[in-house]
């Protein structure tokens, strides 16, 4: 059930119980993970933190802890599936639930016991009525005890003429009231979409409880820039919910323009920007920064000799030398950088870039330290995802969320440069991909694969990474191509995960036009066609949209999808 007040029916009752937080692995989890750590220190709330990746470690966990604990709180896991049902918990268990998948199982709406979800109540759900999903036992029990009573010999002709049309009549409405459901139930659950952030979630309650601090807001605002970064929100909720966040920045950090009042250099501050849309450009060198960022490559085509010319051209429309775009951005020419976003805006629209500036937020603390918002989503993902073995599993996570940390500065500089590479990988193999004619058309959907011996592969064995890849690749994909049909495709990714098991992580993507509502349908239709091959697929991901697939199933796989979409 959906719980009202978060303060009453969700902070209140867990404050003296012993908690397991169970944390997804993305950038948003973390920092809701992160806030409510910091509302657990203030009020001394006994918890133990268990990072899961996927629905298998969720149910080890559960079953490893189920005796110690009674109240779970799932971050960015658990809302999008019968919860129950996977992990058939005693009854005095309680699962708090704040994720931002969509839609949220219907199951886990109508529980009114056991599970409770924190969504904000402005999240338009359109969950179906409870009676067009289920059947109370009553009325099933007075149709069986109907059709049983049937059998017995009657003694009036008529009453049994009648009792055998009330059981046809009946027989036949709930048979059209299960077509009906199972009608409901799939135009409910045929999209994946993404609400909220949960990062936001917690910091409405933490602003509830006047126990919101500059750090949680922060915290909030790398929460929406993820769901940006990773384009799983639309355009149009994103400057909703900045706006949102922008009067907290304001209400926070008002005492900057106060002379009197001013904070010290050492402090935290936080401000709006309109900033540019250039993937770290204030740590790296600008020239780098208009090469690996998908909306300037994608625009300038720089994988093609034809596009590198327009990026000398681009450079040269600003009038900025080579010499100072190259070097580090910090190192640039001061009288350059002061006007900076203007002149790269006014060239930028002469070359098709017209929305090159975007609202966001920046972090100061000290002289040298400024960072915007999506430097620390990079950074963090990347960290996350680092490929580099290093002692446990975990130990990924424990820096990812270190590097959240203001005392932590040291991580998060070792986030960016495994971000920079990150980001080089993606825009080489983009290019090579083009470059290769390696995206195919199937029909209903584009269709990329990469091999085994391809640079950097084993990085996109990795979710995160190979959403992002793909969201580049379709990106660049629409704007070199000339087949308009083409344009309109969303794209299935896949790439090797494991060669000594013989299995792919393959990734589907909604299309790449002007209005689209990031619904992606990729994650029933994966369902539907391992089913009707039988082929051996594992739906580990909270993102239903990914999966691992047999390397000799994926022909038969792609060819149900083929026919399941056509």
């Amino acid at each position: 059930m959906f719980v009202s007040d978060c303060r009453r029916d969700f902070y209140e009752r867990i404050v003296s119980q012993r908690v397991l937080l169970l944390v997804a692995s993305d950038v948003d989890a973390l920092c809701a993970c992160k806030i409510l750590q910091a509302l657990f220190q203030c009020d001394h709330v006994q918890y133990t933190l268990v990072p899961v990746s996927g629905w298998q470690e969720l149910e080890t966990a559960f079953l490893e802890h189920k005796d110690q604990f009674k109240y779970f709180v799932l971050i960015n896991c658990g809302a999008n599936v019968d919860l129950l049902e996977i992990l058939q918990p005693e009854e005095d268990t309680f699962f708090f639930i704040c994720d931002s998948h969509r839609p949220i199982n219907v199951v886990n709406v109508y529980n009114e016991t056991q599970i409770k979800l924190l969504v904000k109540p402005d999240d338009d759900l359109d969950v179906p009525a409870y009676d067009d999903i289920f059947r109370d036992e009553e009325e099933e029990e007075e149709e069986s005890e109907a059709e049983s009573d049937g059998s017995e010999p009657s003694d009036k002709r008529r009453r049994f003429e009648e009792e055998v049309i009330e059981r046809t009549m009946k027989r036949r409405q709930r048979r059209e009231w299960e077509a009906r459901r199972r009608e409901i139930l799939f135009d409910y659950e045929q999209y994946e979409y993404h609400g909220t952030s949960s990062a936001m979630v917690m910091f409405d309650l933490a602003w509830m409880m006047s126990k919101d601090l500059n750090d949680m807001l922060w915290w909030a605002i790398v929460g929406l820039t993820d769901q940006w970064v990773q384009d799983k929100i639309t355009q149009m909720k994103y400057v909703t919910d900045i706006g949102i966040l922008q009067r907290h920045v304001s209400r926070h950090n008002h005492r900057n323009e106060d002379e009197e009042n001013s904070l010290s250099i050492d402090c935290m501050r936080i401000a709006f920007e309109y900033d540019l849309r250039l993937a770290l450009y204030q740590h790296w060198s600008l020239y780098e920064s208009l090469c690996n960022t998908s909306y300037t490559s994608a625009n300038l085509k720089l994988w093609s000799v034809q596009g590198q010319k327009r990026l000398q051209e681009f450079l040269a429309d600003m009038g900025l030398p080579l010499k100072q775009v190259k070097q580090k951005f910090n190192s640039m020419d001061i009288s350059l950088k002061e006007n900076l976003k203007e002149m790269i805006e006014e060239s930028a629209s002469k070359f098709g870039m017209k929305d090159l500036r975007v609202q966001t937020f920046s972090i100061h603390f000290g002289f040298k330290n400024k960072f915007l918002a999506s430097d620390i989503v990079y950074a963090t993902a990347s960290l996350m995802e680092s490929i580099e073995k290093e002692g446990p599993e975990t130990t990924n996570f424990i820096k990812a969320l270190d590097s959240l940390s203001r005392g932590n500065l040291d991580k998060l500089h070792q986030g960016l440069d495994l971000a920079k590479k990150q980001l080089r990988a993606i825009q080489q193999t983009v290019a090579s991909c083009i470059c290769t004619n390696l995206v195919i058309s199937q029909g209903p959907f584009l269709y990329c694969s990469l091999m085994e011996g391809t640079p950097d592969v084993r990085l996109f064995s990795k979710p995160v990474s190979l959403c992002l890849l793909s969201k580049y690749l379709l990106k660049s994909f629409v704007c070199s191509t000339k087949n308009k049909r083409c344009k309109l495709l969303p794209l299935i990714m896949a790439a090797p995960m494991d060669v000594e098991q013989g299995t792919v992580i393959m990734v589907g993507i909604p299309p790449e036009t002007e209005s689209s509502d990031k619904k992606n349908f990729f994650g029933r239709a994966f369902e539907k066609a391992a089913e009707s091959t039988n082929s051996r697929t594992l739906h580990n991901h909270f993102d239903m949209s990914i999966i691992e697939l047999k390397t000799e199933d994926r022909s038969k796989f792609l060819d149900a999808l083929i026919s399941l979409l056509s």
